[in-house]
């Protein structure tokens, strides 16, 4: 593990333990935790399970997005849970998180161990985030309102040339390429004209991010009711939320673009009789969105000022007047924008972003969900005491379509004269038509259909009020099945995703104090042949409160709890049974299977002995293998609970060692080269093995100094991940994959730039493209004279699963009926390349304000970027240490504040209570590279957000 990351976390765990000193404790109460398949008591949560009362939390943190901030609550959970996807499920059933609003739900559980998700079989064998919604209680109705509003204001958009700058560096770029100015370049009357704005209507200079196609800001309002109550024979919640918002759009169509949404959710809960219980829930989103046509964002970062040589607009009154035959195009066009201008084109841009926002329409997408599940509950106590059985139903649907309405257009291009000393279009040419229609159509269809069932005997009794005794024994079945049009999504799945296993759970404890846990899964698998298609998922976990041993008690005062647990557990999976036909089409079935083709990339063409005839012959494609079986999760991990200082201060860490073995391969270094050529004979194995190690912790800390209430909470990761075995050959050792980090960036060693003709004459031949003066000089690392992909060396980690640390922090400071809260995030460790568009700029694309550091002969020792071209710039777009920067940062994601007013202000009214707060959202990155961090290329910029909201009961 990185030393510097174990520093990091150390300082953070010491920063909170000793602000703790003197501060006074508060009551932390136990709760009950939702964990796979049921209930538990939170002291005695075993396996690197983190919670989050998100009910409580809504109270001084207002969101609307289900998993919203959770990486500055939960340790270990970074968008993923140890550095791999986790199964989202919503009442215990696989759910997109979208589907649920954070109003909805009462809590949010992050099953991280092995051990904690085994139960849930293959497909959450990566980890699990179970989102309960919230439910009716024994009491009289009540009425809860919230309202917001807010507005969402862009916090930087990309910096880019001028006109009449972009045209000289343009002419510069011709200039470096050996190429001549004259016809390919701009004259500098042409440049001269741009750059004085006198004669936009002829000379374009256009900055797409101003307010002719952009708004400083635009709004979003939500309403949310919830309405709840119940007796003991039944129980109900419902929440009813709409949501609106516009865009930052402000030209054309787009103008009107927005979302709508409805969403509705009603949980029942019945008491049919002593015995047996019964539960319905029922959810319906209905979300609308409307968008004009136009790729504005794309054509930000790629059209330059001046729109590829031609105005996007004709302006009417630069017509000839006395050129009856332009009145009559003007009389007979479809668009006339604003009763001033044509739409402008040539016939290398028969369309354009602008013109299309204008013109070309609008689409409308419908997003339908509808979610229904069922479940009861029945005490066998009857039976045998201690005995319960449970079954749950559920099946949902969700649909996209969209209704599409599109029209050509016309466009022209000017013929400028000059008549009486004024500039006037003498003649336009015509491309493309005016069409009608009427119509719209459905163009992009999609639909998707889950279904579960499950069912379980639990098992829960206590003897002589000192042996805790539990058991499950279950089956989970679920399947969702996706369909769309083949022209949008790529079809419909032939296999729907699944999962079928049986799950057991057995634990043991004796006061609290000492605990065995076994829990396992019988999982099945369809990828794998038969005979293989059958696993057991074993784990065993071990746990000891040490602060109830005698010895501990009476000498460790200030030790309130202390729990350590160890576990070890081995899941199968199918998740990473993957794989690629030979014309790169990914498969996930039938791997374990030969196949043979003639046609595509298996069509083998062999002429007969004249040399002229011939015909195609069946070639295999793949060779079987009837022993593929699971990829494996092998994972130890210990973890330890404390609480110190009357509860002042708790902690939760955990260390694991995770190793998955089996990942597939084809074979490359264990079947002879004549394998692969004409046909391709090699099976899939599984041969790859992983490794995930890191620890995880949260650390909370509860006070009041005076009148003022603090809560502080640290939460972190440190991680690594490793390529234990790779099926693989490579020219240079420092090549190979295995022994290196699974986020490892490759690419080249700068060594400045080539300051002239002789400096690359006497270097080593780049590979990648023309090279000149000012262009990147790259690293010979293997020696051989020749710079190619054999020179690429380790430059870091990406950081693509979790950053090698990471970390949160939220803060609650109380007093009075103010509460102040926010929260941040951060990361460190990994390092990123400066390669989109904004950096790599190409041919005749736009230029970014890096090119004003670009090497000439005068700034050659001062330089920052490569020289001009108008061509691909190949050699010096490669990923490389001269274009590297390190990826830490802080994200200021939330500060709210929230009055509570005192309730006997509403003593004679039918409201119970009222909060008003007030929110602000993703304020700033802290960072060197804060700039590009908060800049976006080529789609729409990051906003910060500013809220205004009350919440009323009733």
């Amino acid at each position: 593990m990185n030393k510097k990351n174990i520093k990091a976390s150390c300082v953070l765990l010491a920063t909170v333990l000793l602000g703790a000193a003197g501060l006074k404790a508060q009551d932390n109460k136990d709760s009950v935790v939702n964990v796979a398949f049921g209930k538990v008591a939170k002291r005695d949560l075993l396996g690197a399970v983190s919670s989050v009362n998100v009910a409580e939390l809504l109270k001084k943190n207002y969101g609307v997005y289900s998993l919203d901030n959770l990486q500055s609550l939960v340790g270990g959970y970074t968008g993923s849970v140890w550095g791999q996807e986790a199964l989202i499920l919503v009442d215990g059933i696989p759910r997109a998180a979208s589907e649920v609003r954070l109003v909805e739900i009462e809590t949010i559980t992050v099953l991280k161990g092995a051990s904690a998700v085994v139960l849930y079989g293959s497909n959450a064998a990566k980890g699990a985030v179970l989102i309960t919604t919230k439910r009716g209680s024994v009491k009289p109705l009540s009425i809860d309102v919230r309202a917001n509003t807010g507005v969402f204001a862009p916090k930087r958009y990309p910096g880019y040339l001028k006109g009449a700058d972009y045209m000289t560096l343009y002419n510069e770029a011709l200039t470096n390429d050996g190429l001549s100015t004259v016809g390919a370049g701009y004259s500098q009357g042409t440049i001269d004209s741009t750059r004085s704005g006198a004669y936009g209507y002829k000379y374009p200079d256009m900055d797409l991010f101003s307010a002719d196609y952009l708004k400083k800001a635009f709004f979003r309002s939500d309403l949310t009711t919830e309405i709840s109550g119940g007796n003991e024979r039944a129980r109900y919640y419902t929440n009813i939320g709409l949501t609106y918002n516009n865009s930052i759009m402000n030209y054309g169509e787009q103008k009107r673009n927005n979302d709508f949404a409805f969403k509705i959710r009603g949980n029942v809960d019945m008491d049919l009789n002593s015995w047996l219980t019964a539960s319905t829930d029922v959810a319906a989103n209905v979300s609308d969105n409307y968008a004009g046509r136009g790729n504005f964002w794309g054509a930000s970062a790629t059209v330059p000022p001046n729109f590829n040589r031609y105005w996007p607009l004709i302006a009417i009154d630069k017509l000839d007047p006395n050129n009856p035959a332009l009145q009559t195009i003007v009389q007979n066009s479809n668009h006339v924008i604003d009763g001033k201008y044509l739409l402008g084109g040539q016939a290398t841009n028969l369309t354009n972003a602008l013109s299309d926002m204008l013109a070309a329409g609008y689409i409308k997408t419908r997003y339908r969900t509808f979610m229904f599940n069922a479940g009861a509950n029945a005490n066998l106590d009857a039976m045998l005491k201690g005995l319960s059985f449970k079954a749950t139903y559920s099946m949902d649907y969700a649909s996209i379509y969209s209704e599409a309405y599109q029209v050509a257009y016309a466009v022209y291009r000017p013929t400028w004269s000059q008549i009486n000393g004024q500039d006037v279009i003498t003649n336009l040419q015509k491309f493309n038509n005016d069409l009608n229609t009427t119509n719209e159509t459905i163009g992009r269809t999609t639909y998707t259909q889950t279904m579960s069932f499950r069912s379980q005997f639990n098992y829960d009794r206590t003897f002589a009020q000192k042996h805790n005794v539990t058991a499950s024994l279950l089956g989970w079945w679920y399947l969702t099945q996706f369909s769309s049009d083949p022209d949008n999504e790529g079809g419909s799945d032939y296999h729907p995703v699944r999962n079928t296993n049986l799950g057991f759970r057995a634990g043991y404890n004796y006061l609290h104090k000492y605990y065995v846990d076994f829990s396992g899964a019988l999982v099945h698998s369809a990828k794998l042949p038969a005979g293989n298609r059958n696993a057991v998922s074993p784990t065993v976990t071990l746990g000891w409160r040490i602060s109830d041993e005698a010895f501990f008690k009476d000498n460790i005062t200030f030790v309130d709890n202390l729990k350590m647990a160890a576990s070890y557990a081995s899941v199968k999976q199918d998740l990473d049974i993957t794989g690629v036909r030979p014309d790169g089409t990914p498969t996930d079935y039938y791997l374990y299977e030969s196949y043979y083709g003639n046609s595509g990339s298996l069509a083998g063409w062999y002429p007969w002995r004249d040399g002229v005839a011939g015909g195609f012959t069946t070639l295999s494609g793949r060779g079987g293998n009837p022993d593929l079986t699971f990829v494996s999760r092998d994972e130890f991990r210990i973890g330890l609970e404390a609480s110190l200082l009357n509860n002042l201060i708790s902690l939760d860490a955990n260390y694991f060692r995770q190793n998955t073995n089996g990942l597939l391969s084809r074979g490359n270094i264990i079947f002879p080269s004549w394998f692969t050529g004409s046909g391709d004979f090699r099976p899939w194995l599984n041969y790859n093995n992983d490794r995930r190690t890191g620890v995880d912790f949260s650390v909370n800390l509860n006070s009041k100094v005076g009148q003022v209430q603090y809560s502080l909470g640290v939460s972190g990761m440190v991680f690594n991940s490793k390529a234990v075995r790779r099926d693989e050959i490579q020219p240079e050792q420092y090549m190979y994959r295995a022994g290196r980090n699974l986020d490892v960036a490759w690419g080249y060693i700068s060594e400045g730039f080539f300051k002239d003709q002789a400096d690359i004459d006497a270097h080593a031949d780049q590979t990648f493209g023309e090279v000149r003066p000012g262009d990147l000089k790259y690293k010979d690392v293997n020696n051989d004279g020749i710079i190619d992909y054999r020179d690429q060396v380790d430059l870091g980690r990406y950081g693509w699963g979790a950053n090698p640390f990471t970390y949160g922090i939220n803060l609650t400071l109380k007093w009075k009926n103010f509460t102040l809260f926010a929260l941040g995030n951060g990361q460190t460790g990994a390092i990123g390349f400066k390669n989109n568009s904004y950096f790599w700029v190409r041919g005749n694309g736009k230029f970014s304000d890096e090119v004003w550091g670009r090497w000439t002969e005068a700034t050659k020792n001062t330089a920052t970027y490569p020289r001009l071209t108008t061509g691909a710039g190949n050699n010096n777009y490669q990923n490389s240490t001269f274009w590297i920067f390190k990826n830490n940062r802080f994200n200021l994601n939330r500060v709210q504040l929230t009055y509570d007013f005192d309730q006997h202000a509403f003593k004679n009214s039918i409201i119970h209570g009222l909060s008003v707060y007030v929110l602000a959202d993703n304020l700033l990155v802290v960072s060197k590279e804060s700039k590009m961090m908060e800049t976006n290329i080529g789609s729409a910029p990051q906003y910060r957000f500013f809220n205004l909201g009350v919440r009323a009961s009733f």
